[in-house]
Formats: C-alpha cells, sequence, structure tokens
C-alpha cells in the first residue's frame, strides 16, 4: 500500500511559476513509476509528466513540454513538479499517482494509487 500526499498549490499570476511536491509512504517507492494528472472543472483527467523508477526517464504532455519538469528522490520518498511559465489554461486540481511497475505511462487507468489532489489557479 502506497499512500500520497500532495502539497505546493495555490494562486500564481500567468507567467509564474510553482513546485509541487508529493511525498509517498513506504519503503518501496522507488519501485513504482510516478506521474502527475490534472484535472480541471468540466473535463476529464489528463496525463501531465511522468518519470520511471531511476528517474532516469521521463514523459511529458505536449501542453506541458518545456515547462514543466517532473523529477524524483528515491532516497526522500518524493516526486516533485516543477512548473514554470504557467498559462490560465493550466488551472486545475494536480493529482500524484503511483503504479506498480517501473515504466513510465500515460494512461490515467495504469495507476494503482492517487494522492488527493492540490489546486492551481492560474489568473489572467
Amino acid at each position: 500500500q502506497v499512500q500520497l500526499v500532495e502539497s505546493g498549490g495555490g494562486l500564481v499570476q500567468a507567467g509564474g511559476s510553482l513546485s509541487l511536491s508529493c511525498a509517498a509512504s513506504g519503503r518501496t517507492f522507488s519501485s513504482y513509476g510516478m506521474g502527475w494528472f490534472r484535472q480541471a472543472p468540466g473535463k476529464e483527467r489528463e496525463f501531465v509528466a511522468g518519470i520511471d523508477w531511476s528517474g532516469s526517464n521521463t514523459h511529458y504532455a505536449h501542453s506541458v513540454k518545456g515547462r514543466f519538469t517532473i523529477s524524483r528522490d528515491n532516497a526522500k520518498n518524493t516526486v516533485s513538479l516543477q512548473m514554470n511559465s504557467l498559462k490560465p489554461e493550466d488551472t486545475a486540481v494536480y493529482y500524484c499517482a503511483a503504479r506498480r511497475g517501473i515504466l513510465v505511462v500515460v494512461s490515467a487507468n495504469e495507476y494503482d494509487y492517487w494522492g488527493q489532489g492540490t489546486q492551481v489557479t492560474v489568473s489572467s
């Protein structure tokens, strides 16, 4: 069992930056692939970024590539999402997710554990 707790959301102006963090419980964090997803009101949950067990391989949604960076620290059981050049369309609840398996996966259905989410609001 893995428990995930996100932090770092908030309100920021367009063009600004925010850093999200996800703390994971459990002793086998390094065996999980991790991902960040987001869900805006009235829209489906969408993949934002993913990282493999080692941190060597990452994958980003086209809409955030070049602006967001995902990273992980297996010693601290954390995964982070650095978000730069934020746009109003980035406004959503952001979720951290973990899946048993070491690869990067973009489908939400492939993830086994989810955090409660943290709100990110970007004003224009």
